[in-house]
């Protein structure tokens, strides 16, 4: 298991990918970390309504040797949250709002901070290099991530790096026809396993343009058939029965690109003024 990723973030990012027995394992795990360390495999067995077997094979998914290295990994985990003075809970009630707002807070915050640690450095700067001279970037996204990619052509057309997105997602592909080497195309997906989105980086592969995905499942098809991957990290999972993408991740993902970008171009203040200039007469 990567160093930087916690047994949460491992059965988050592959939730999508389990069996629905190994979901009830991944459910129970999720709802029940301080139970699991003290439970024996037969144990989590009757608990989840899994088989021993699917346990073992559900570890060996999560990238652990076993059961045993499972619990360790928790046992540490939680030790080291609990040292922090703002503890991670799932409860969410209108009767105790301030605790359920610091709880959300407390989920957040592990969200942006799981997702900034998993950031490959040298990987990272190769990004943003090829960002910065490309001739033009294409963010695409479907559904929910949709306001994502929008947010990140808005910010990135502003300190002068030419962008498009649509929410149409035919008219993103026909888009895609026409790209070059010298294009570079940002695809945002939760699992990263979109059929539409997927087809557009493969033909953004074809036209030699240089795809970078922003997923939460690094082993997702998308993630795989794309050159670069940026890995977001989710909690939503603590607070809802289904598995829902939260948009907090990628959003950061994309103003971490806008802040670094903007320092390494040399024209971007410039841009920033022209366009605070250009929008002056709608401000009161």
């Amino acid at each position: 298991m990567d160093n930087n990723k916690t047994v949460l973030d491992v059965i988050f990012s592959k939730f999508d990918n389990f069996f629905d027995a190994e979901k009830k394992i991944a459910n129970y795990i999720i709802n029940n970390k301080e139970k699991v360390i003290d439970m024996t495999i037969a144990e989590l067995s009757e608990a989840s309504g899994a088989s021993e077997a699917t346990i073992s094979r559900f570890c060996k998914k999560c990238d652990m040797k076993g059961f045993h290295h499972l619990k360790i990994s928790l046992a540490k985990e939680l030790v080291e949250s609990n040292e922090d003075s703002m503890s991670v809970s799932n409860d969410i009630n209108e009767n105790n709002v301030t605790q359920s707002l610091q709880n959300i807070l407390a989920n957040k915050m592990e969200e942006l901070k799981q997702t900034i640690s998993m950031i490959n450095e040298k990987q990272f700067k190769e990004i943003l290099n090829i960002i910065s001279k490309a001739k033009n970037v294409q963010f695409a996204a479907v559904g929910n991530t949709i306001p994502v990619a929008l947010d990140g052509t808005y910010k990135f057309n502003q300190i002068g790096i030419k962008s498009v997105s649509n929410t149409i997602w035919e008219t993103q592909l026909s888009y895609t026809y026409n790209l070059t080497e010298e294009d570079v195309v940002i695809v945002i997906s939760n699992s990263g396993a979109s059929k539409r989105l997927l087809t557009l980086v493969e033909a953004s592969n074809e036209k030699g343009a240089i795809t970078i995905a922003i997923t939460n499942n690094e082993w997702s098809p998308i993630a795989k058939a794309s050159k670069y991957h940026i890995t977001t990290a989710t909690r939503e999972k603590l607070f809802m029965d289904e598995y829902y993408f939260s948009r907090v991740s990628a959003s950061v993902v994309i103003e971490i690109l806008y802040l670094f970008l903007t320092v390494k171009k040399k024209d971007a203040y410039k841009n920033i003024s022209r366009h605070e200039q250009g929008i002056a007469d709608d401000k009161l």
